[in-house]
Order: C-alpha cells, then structure tokens, then sequence
C-alpha cells in the first residue's frame, strides 16, 4: 500500500494561484499514473486531472487551461498548479494513485488517496 500526503491548500482570491503537491511512499512511483480529485461540500467527488506513467496529462473540461498536472518521479511527488481560481474551484482536494500506468477519470479506478487539502477561493 501505497501513502500519499497532500499540501499547499489555503484561501485565496478569485483570480489568484496555489500549488499543491502530493508526495507519495511506500511502493514505486514512476510506473504508476496519479489524479487528483475534487469535493465540495454536498456534492460527490469529481475528476481534477490525471497524469500517466509518461507524463502525458488529461483534464476536466471545468479546469482545462488554468489548472497543470506535473510529477517528479525523484521526489515522488504530483504537482496541480491552480491559476485564475475561481469561487467554484472551492473544494478538499484529493490526490490518488492507480496500480498501472494509464490515466482513468473514475474515482473507483485508483487505488489509494492521500486525506485531503482544503482550497477556499473566495470572491
């Protein structure tokens, strides 16, 4: 099994940027494809963005052209650097990995989650 631990949430204004990043322990990493996940409150948890083992990314459509997925297979780490936030980016942000290395877009095709960062973009 593997641990992921997300940071850099915090609040920000509309218009502006965050980065977070997720490192990851516990089993190889660079063969694997990562994803990060959104939830607001009352509402189920939606597709952010992928990225496979080759570092090709896939976004929502809500997301594609402000937000940019990266990792760093030394560090072991995935990278969602937010720009042009908007209030209804507002959301725990969840960063998940799959057992292979093609990206997916469905929650239930990852296998572990790291607990959780919360972005709050106000207006």
């Amino acid at each position: 099994q593997v641990q992921l631990v997300e940071s850099g949430g915090g609040l920000v204004q509309a218009g502006g940027s965050l980065r977070l990043s997720c490192a990851a322990s516990g089993r190889p990493f660079s063969t694997y494809a990562m994803g990060w996940f959104r939830q607001a409150p009352g509402k189920e948890r939606e597709f952010v963005a992928a990225i496979g083992w080759s570092g090709a990314p896939y976004y929502a459509d809500s997301v594609n052209g402000r937000f940019t997925i990266s990792r760093d297979n030394a560090k072991k780490t995935v990278y969602l650097q937010m720009n042009s936030l908007k209030p209804e980016d507002t959301a725990v942000y969840f960063c998940a990995i799959r057992s292979v290395g093609s990206r997916a877009t469905e929650p239930n095709s990852y296998d572990d989650w790291g607990q959780g960062t919360q972005v709050t973009v106000s207006s």
